[in-house]
């Protein structure tokens, strides 16, 4: 795995100390279940560093020199403050840091770890993404007259990162994130994805992490394909997603059936919604978009 340099910064370790988070994912760091198991076999550890309100890093011996990192900031069950109490007397060290480097550096983490084959066996995809630069191109015409002026923008089901392109040669730097672990690995090993803003989630369970409001955007490209039946399933992952919206919403999709449905919802929300067609004749990318503004 390639070095992870943003843990190892926030608790003023050298770079060469080798430090590991013990869960494996983003769904990992909610429930908890190795972080569990560890606290019920218990920790020989020599030494911990206290990351206030976030987490403690332990220093083991065995059966590697290593400092594990525990934190349950993103879970519903905080399990370590209690358990962590008996460290008191090993804390050799305790560090500031800000919340979103804190979930930069483990995103980081998890990034680096995936696209170094850390928790799978073998890679199903060989081949590194085709990126298509017509596609790039009418979305960097599109997108200006629609995005926000600053702030920060999510964008959800970003798959191998072919439309985060677009947004980065806009000099926009969205947190991109998507359920399809093998398409973001692969979009990180191809350089298209940066392991700091680039997360495997379900978008279902970003607000698991972050609070309403927390992005002046998100966006979906080639959000779908929707039909009747997978409707209930898109209309929970668009509308939580909205949610963390605090002005504006932006989804692509391949047909005027699917935007009109997802303005549809949207207005139902509270949100004021209006389909754009954005049609060609040679592409089936970014047909039609719904954009839509928080009432």
């Amino acid at each position: 795995m390639a070095q992870c340099v943003l843990l190892n910064r926030i608790l003023e370790l050298d770079d060469r100390e080798s430090v590991f988070l013990a869960e494996e994912s983003w769904q990992d760091l909610l429930y908890l279940p190795v972080t569990e198991q560890i606290l019920e076999e218990g920790l020989d550890a020599e030494g911990c560093i206290e990351i206030s309100g976030l987490g403690w890093a332990l220093h083991l011996k065995e059966p590697a020199q290593i400092w594990l990192l525990l934190t349950d900031r993103y879970s519903t069950r905080k399990i370590l403050p209690e358990e962590m109490a008996a460290w008191q007397s090993r804390i050799i060290g305790r560090v500031e840091v800000s919340e979103e480097d804190f979930l930069l550096a483990v995103n980081e983490y998890l990034s680096l770890s995936l696209a170094g084959e850390l928790f799978c066996q073998s890679c199903l995809l060989q081949t590194a993404p085709h990126y298509v630069e017509e596609r790039i191109e009418r979305l960097m015409h599109l997108l200006p007259p629609l995005l926000p002026d600053g702030g920060r923008l999510l964008e959800i089901c970003g798959g191998s990162g072919m439309a985060t392109q677009a947004l980065l040669r806009l000099g926009r730097r969205p947190l991109t994130m998507d359920s399809d672990r093998c398409e973001v690995c692969q979009g990180l090993k191809a350089g298209g994805l940066d392991p700091k803003w680039s997360m495997v989630m379900d978008a279902r369970l970003l607000s698991s992490i972050f609070p309403a409001r927390s992005f002046r955007a998100v966006l979906g490209f080639m959000v779908g394909l929707i039909d009747d039946f997978n409707w209930p399933l898109w209309r929970d992952i668009l509308l939580l997603s909205a949610s963390l919206a605090d002005e504006r919403v932006l989804f692509t999709v391949y047909t005027q059936k699917e935007a009109e449905l997802i303005a549809r919802a949207l207005e139902e929300a509270g949100w004021r919604a209006e389909v754009i067609d954005n049609r060609n004749t040679k592409g089936i990318y970014d047909q039609w978009v719904c954009l839509a503004i928080r009432l």
